[in-house]
């Protein structure tokens, strides 16, 4: 039996990038680069794209090069270890507003994004490929992905639900809360990721090539299940993309702004009052994913599949995203729109540690197959597809944004970003769909694909 300490320093290695770094990035960047840092939407878009384009490269090459890491550490735990300094220190770099003008602004953000980027590549490819040698036991592995999934979601509702708290505590500019933000959170997942490194062990020794060679690329694109579980992967993450990119928005342009519930004094100088902003009102969705990550295995158990158990999931997502669409765009039914948000993101919960899960499945049957392991490459497919997913439904929300109305331009003199509405309704409609309907569209491709998913364990 693996240790309760272990499976719990597996799980930090996914607060760490999960439920800091990325979502923070997933659900922050969209509206901190157009309002805060001070980039055209346009460029903003251009920005997300090109940045994660550049990891359909990055993402496949660090996973070769994981799988053929020799070290006293181990294969995949030496990435965790030494490369959560750089992921932490770039991470509050990236939020840093340096005083320049608009191009070298540019400059920085592209910079320090692809930085990022590569920075996650090289600490989340290997730490997505160590969960196939430190059991071989599927069980196990499920009971891994559960606890991994909690961690993510377990530090996503708290950097979520605090984010407005901290920024109030801070004060000053919001360029000023931002790099203090920037500065905290990284050095909290720098921490943590070291942590994940030298908590877990590694059991197993994969089968390695004996060297660098094309053709296992060439056996991704003969191997089945690895197509159809990429394409799931790719699915989840406009899922989640749209939504966490398209809250903000929401919040912002259909709500007027940050929701304000009720006023309690708690000294003669201090009112404390509950702040439903962009983070908080996704922290209810990250709890809710907590909770239904750890329900997954049993849930799993009493469908009888894997396969199955996710297709289930998708419908869930499908069916409350529709609902969500016809809920009154009015700030008096915040709890409502909380309560379906809550009731979609139970299908989230449930599929995100399957999806682990199931390519753990898909790097053994290619080692099985292939004879040697391609875990790390398998492995680095499913983050590719995570920055993917995010990539392009970040720049479709900010392009579809525009088409509807919502046009930005950098005023010369300042510096500064201008947003103006063209036209308000197409404009509040196009927010309230990419929260609703697109994800709902999303969902039923996804159950569809994992239906087709060949693996049946």
């Amino acid at each position: 039996m693996v240790s309760l300490r272990e499976k719990i320093g597996y799980a930090l290695g996914d607060a760490a990038s999960g439920g800091i770094t990325w979502k923070i990035m997933s659900i922050a960047f969209p509206l901190y680069f157009t309002h805060v840092f001070g980039l055209t939407f346009a460029d903003a878009a251009a920005l997300m794209l090109v940045a994660r384009m550049f990891d359909v490269v990055t993402d496949p090459l660090m996973g070769s090069i994981a799988d053929r890491t020799q070290s006293r550490w181990g294969t995949y735990r030496p990435w965790l270890i030494f490369g959560a300094i750089p992921f932490g220190i770039i991470f509050a770099l990236l939020f840093f507003t340096p005083e320049l003008g608009y191009t070298g602004k540019k400059v920085w953000a592209y910079t320090f994004y692809l930085l990022m980027m590569a920075c996650y590549t090289m600490v989340n490819v290997p730490y997505g490929s160590l969960l196939d040698v430190m059991t071989t036991d599927d069980n196990e592995k499920n009971r891994f992905s559960a606890f991994r999934m909690v961690g993510a979601y377990a530090m996503g509702f708290i950097t979520l639900i605090s984010f407005p708290y901290i920024q109030k505590m801070i004060g000053g500019t919001e360029q000023h809360q931002y790099a203090v933000i920037g500065a905290g959170f990284g050095l909290l997942a720098m921490l943590m990721t070291m942590a994940c490194g030298l908590l877990t062990k590694e059991r197993h020794k994969p089968v390695r090539a004996e060297k660098f060679s094309f053709k296992q690329y060439a056996d991704l694109f003969r191997n089945k299940p690895w197509i159809y579980m990429t394409l799931v992967a790719i699915c989840t993450n406009f899922f989640n993309g749209f939504r966490y990119a398209a809250a903000g928005y929401m919040i912002t342009y259909c709500l007027g702004g940050d929701v304000i519930i009720g006023e309690w004094q708690i000294s003669d100088n201090f009112v404390f009052s509950f702040i439903i902003n962009y983070t908080v009102f996704m922290a209810f969705s990250e709890v809710t994913c907590m909770i239904f990550g750890a329900v997954s295995p049993w849930f799993t158990r009493k469908v009888g599949s894997k396969r199955m158990a996710f297709v289930w999931a998708s419908i869930i997502c499908c069916v409350f995203s529709v609902v969500y669409f016809f809920v009154p765009m009015d700030p008096n039914y915040i709890w409502v729109m909380v309560a379906v948000s809550i009731l979609t993101s139970i299908g989230a919960g449930l599929y995100s540690p399957l999806l682990w899960s199931m390519y753990a499945d898909v790097a053994d049957y290619a080692t099985e197959k292939n004879g040697t392991s391609s875990t790390g490459l398998i492995f680095s497919s499913g983050t590719m597809a995570q920055k993917l997913g995010g990539a392009i439904s970040g720049s479709l929300i900010a392009l579809l944004l525009g088409y509807a109305g919502l046009v930005s331009h950098t005023d010369m003199t300042t510096g500064e970003t201008i947003v103006v509405i063209t036209d308000e309704q197409s404009v509040r409609t196009m927010v309230w769909a990419l929260f609703s309907l697109f994800p709902a569209t999303i969902a039923s491709i996804m159950a569809l694909l994992a239906y087709k998913f060949p693996l049946k364990k």
